[in-house]
């Protein structure tokens, strides 16, 4: 039986959001913060850290900050939903769903973090690893948990020459931002419709 385009999204979305909760919920229940698991050499490794604002750890105002933030995705998914579900029954093409789906995975996946992991963990530490469901309780409130981060890619880790102009001598990292699935998502989805799918958008206007 030939799927919908929308039955097809809905898979895409769901399975993407599975694998990022699965990986993170992984994370959390077995390493510590700031351990890291080489994956190829040190270019690549699994580095847990945990952040209480954007994507790729970026902050944002405190706890009130936290809580703006967080409405804030929870009514942009809604916007991103009804337009996805717009450009569905009128037959965008495929390239453009499959885009702004991306779009949305990465939405639900973080906000899932920040309304439900602080209810459902107790703290990670540089020490002790989180427990799921711990007798005690959560360590913080809905729409107050931290978001887990764990991809990180040092492509140039190194000391640079003292001869280098400023910073001679000093440690350099090239590409420091970590970040998890759910950020790769909107990344691909929103770098993907700029280049290739620019013209659908300025056709819609």
């Amino acid at each position: 039986m030939k799927l919908s385009a929308g039955k097809k999204i809905t898979i895409l979305v769901f399975a993407l959001l599975v694998i990022d909760q699965i990986v993170k919920i992984w994370i959390k229940t077995n390493m510590t913060i700031g351990e890291s698991i080489p994956v190829f050499g040190n270019w690549f490794q699994i580095y847990f850290i945990e952040n209480n604002g954007m994507a790729f750890g970026m902050q944002f105002g405190g706890e009130f900050g936290k809580l703006a933030l967080s409405l804030f995705r929870i009514v942009l998914i809604g916007f991103i939903i009804y337009y996805l579900r717009k450009i569905i029954k009128s037959n965008a093409p495929a390239g453009v769903l499959y885009g702004v789906a991306l779009i949305l995975v990465g939405a639900v996946g973080n906000v899932i973090d920040s309304m439900f992991y602080g209810l459902i963990f107790n703290e990670s530490t540089f020490t002790q690893t989180a427990q799921l469901f711990p007798p005690g309780g959560g360590y913080s409130s809905f729409l107050h948990g931290k978001v887990v981060d764990m991809l990180y890619f040092p492509l140039i880790d190194t000391t640079l020459p003292q001869w280098v102009p400023f910073w001679g001598g000093e440690h350099f990292v090239f590409f420091r931002p970590i970040f998890n699935i759910a950020d790769s998502c909107i990344t691909i989805g929103v770098t993907y419709l700029l280049i290739f799918k620019r013209g659908y958008f300025a056709t819609e206007r």
